[in-house]
């Protein structure tokens, strides 16, 4: 072999031990889906924690049109990333993420933050109406009629901050409330197909004061999809990732780090 054929030869293992060194060193890349009455800044400060330390991060727009057709699009998001994925759902998020990640290999570990993780059939009404707790019913506001018939729901304003995010600060509460994306009635109503976590690995947090979901039901569906690690926050609403992004973004790194494993 000659002299540049021995460089050459040095040249590429070299190259290809650095990629494989920087394959291994990859990080997941986490999808945070947002659920109802909700949009993607709700992540915020779970962004902010997770890139600190050096995790990629995408913040879905869920339409919050329909369970079907919102993991449909959450899934052709998935489609688009290279490497190992955590998926993370927010409320009605988990919906959408239980069906998002079926056929994505790449999906390592799903995370539920005060989210439904439903069964075959099971809707967000079915699961929210389960146990005693949700005070959510009474505080929403006229729905809006759509073109197609359906119904838009919205939480009243002046009712949010104490039925949605009663840890936060009541002046970004009010932003919240004021920004909230609406959720097609339908939505709500509509049964699950085939949950992902089944097959994939799930991690849950929520507060135990939340108003939406009742804690029991949190802690059945954890219980039921056998959880590895199930976070209880004292005095948690029902937005712990705004009033706590560093005890989901903890949460998220846990689960990404088993799912590197």
């Amino acid at each position: 072999m000659s002299l540049y054929a021995h460089i050459f030869a040095a040249l590429t293992a070299g190259a290809m031990a650095f990629a494989g060194q920087a394959m291994a060193d990859q990080k997941p890349t986490v999808v945070l889906v947002h659920g109802a009455f909700a949009e993607s800044n709700s992540w915020n400060g779970v962004i902010k924690d997770l890139e600190a330390d050096g995790y990629p991060v995408v913040g879905a727009a869920n339409p919050l049109r329909s369970v079907k057709g919102d993991a449909a699009y959450v899934s052709s998001i998935l489609s688009g990333i290279k490497g190992p994925v955590v998926l993370v759902g927010h409320s009605y998020g988990g919906h959408v993420i239980s069906g998002a990640a079926n056929g994505h290999e790449n999906v390592k570990a799903l995370v539920y933050v005060s989210a439904f993780a439903p069964e075959v059939g099971e809707s967000a009404i079915d699961l929210s109406g389960k146990f005693p707790g949700s005070t959510l019913g009474p505080t929403l506001a006229a729905p809006v009629t759509l073109p197609d018939g359906g119904h838009d729901l919205y939480i009243d304003q002046a009712k949010f901050p104490a039925q949605f995010a009663a840890d936060v600060p009541l002046k970004d509460a009010k932003l919240m409330a004021a920004g909230q994306r609406p959720v097609a009635e339908a939505a709500l109503k509509e049964p699950a197909g085939e949950p992902a976590w089944k097959s994939v690995p799930s991690w849950f947090v929520y507060g135990d004061a939340d108003k939406n979901i009742p804690p029991a039901a949190l802690s059945w569906m954890a219980e039921r999809a056998k959880s590895k690690d199930t976070v209880v926050v004292k005095g948690g609403s029902h937005v712990v990732m705004v009033s706590h992004p560093d005890v989901v973004a903890h949460l998220i790194e846990k689960a990404a780090e088993a799912a590197s494993k």
